[in-house]
């Protein structure tokens, strides 16, 4: 969170490319949760299936924090990723369908020994976000998305780095999913909510999911000319 703006934006970029291709690939492979048909709908008129009205504010603050608008690309706001999170928290992933979830959990072991928590993503982002409003309202006086902008980047980066502690749910793994999660939906397909008219993917070229770049194969050098495809045929 301290980086400049242009060089985090490209580390950004760099390190969500392989997230943005893998979910082309098919809606399942990343993104099992969710995967119905995204109905095209302005994100003022979205009613949230998951997060109740201060939730969704905090939602909202944070993805634009995140990813803002800048010279490069659009923001998460403008790709609509808050609505990508939303359906993730009512799917499997929101639901650690898939993940093996019995005790006794190890909160300190290494990352290869999985998941280390009785909480849910659904259940780390209700905690998470009730937990990091109670603390700007004890430290600043009032709720997160309240907070003047720097202050809104100074508790969020406190939250990545574990400057910040909560009682029933870890910060640091709140944040590490609301980061995860706002990257996966400023690249995933727009079937899953997010990624607005394939806007991330025009940004850096990406030609989505047609089906033959047989014409292509013979012009290994040349620009594709070519915009985005999603999951369903829309065309970028």
């Amino acid at each position: 969170m301290e980086e400049s703006t242009d060089k985090a934006r490209r580390k950004f970029l760099k390190s969500t490319l392989i997230v943005g291709s893998a979910s082309v690939l098919g809606p399942t492979l990343i993104f099992p949760a969710f995967a119905d048909p995204m109905t095209p709908i302005n994100l003022q008129d979205y009613q949230p299936i998951f997060f109740n009205s201060d939730e969704w504010s905090f939602i909202l603050t944070a993805v634009d924090q995140l990813i803002p608008a800048d010279e490069y690309g659009p923001s998460a706001i403008e790709t609509h990723v808050p609505i990508f999170i939303d359906r993730q928290m009512q799917g499997n992933f929101g639901k650690a369908a898939d993940w093996y979830m019995e005790p006794p959990f190890a909160p300190h072991s290494p990352p290869e020994l999985g998941y280390q928590s009785p909480l849910t993503p659904a259940d780390t982002y209700r905690h998470g976000i009730k937990a990091t409003n109670q603390y700007c309202v004890k430290t600043f006086g009032t709720v997160f998305s309240k907070l003047p902008a720097q202050q809104q980047v100074q508790v969020l980066t406190d939250l990545q780095h574990g400057e910040i502690q909560f009682n029933d749910v870890s910060a640091s793994q709140f944040f590490a999913f609301l980061l995860q999660n706002t990257k996966e939906g400023y690249f995933a397909d727009p079937i899953h909510g997010g990624n607005k008219g394939m806007a991330s993917w025009k940004m850096i070229g990406f030609p989505g999911a047609r089906a033959s770049f047989k014409t292509w194969v013979n012009y290994p050098n040349a620009t594709y000319p070519l915009g985005p495809v999603s999951i369903q045929g829309e065309r970028g």
